[in-house]
């Protein structure tokens, strides 16, 4: 494309580009991109570290100090600077998305329903304001707050679990993903 062919295009408009940066502000737009690049890099790293870092530490809290202790036939020490060290037992547990509607059937099925939470959502387009918000009335005027979703707390299955292994209830292990294990806790006096 020639430069008349390029005008023509263009119209007989004036086009008008402004000042182009200088030397030193593009050498300083290098240096700082540069540097973002550097610091980018180095986060990840760092994160990848930490995230080795915690794993080591769960290793060793988990597994190699309270097999030590244990070999000593020790659950607890005491060391001269007075930092206590102590072996607890701990359970986890989880359930997986694959296993979901698996899991809430077992716990149905045996009496444990009241673990789980339902929660009833209802999605409307942009343009359907007014029935979410008849929707949402009608529903507070029953006594309810809508949402839809079945879930059981972190918190709550970790502690059920517990609780079931203690009383010896044989549940299933691979279902809820239960981990039971050991762990050390240290605490400096």
């Amino acid at each position: 494309m020639s430069i008349t062919d390029l005008d023509d295009l263009l119209g007989d408009d004036e086009i008008e580009f402004g000042n182009a940066p200088d030397d030193a502000s593009l050498s300083r737009v290098s240096e700082l991109a540069n540097q973002q690049v550097m610091l980018q890099q180095r986060v990840e790293e760092l994160e990848q570290d930490l995230k080795i870092a915690k794993e080591d530490l769960r290793k060793v809290s988990e597994q190699d100090l309270p097999e030590a202790l244990n070999e000593s036939g020790l659950s607890e020490i005491k060391l001269q600077d007075g930092t206590k060290i102590t072996v607890t037992d701990f359970v986890s547990a989880y359930i997986s998305k694959e296993r979901e509607q698996e899991a809430f059937g077992w716990l149905e099925d045996h009496g444990y329903a009241d673990i789980i939470k339902h929660e009833v959502t209802v999605r409307f387009n942009k343009d359907e304001d007014t029935k979410a918000h008849e929707t949402v009335d009608a529903l507070r005027a029953r006594g309810l707050i809508p949402t839809d979703k079945k879930s059981v707390h972190a918190s709550t299955l970790k502690a059920w679990a517990k609780e079931q292994t203690q009383k010896g209830v044989d549940i299933p292990e691979q279902l809820f993903g239960i981990f039971i294990g050991s762990k050390t806790k240290i605490v400096k006096s």
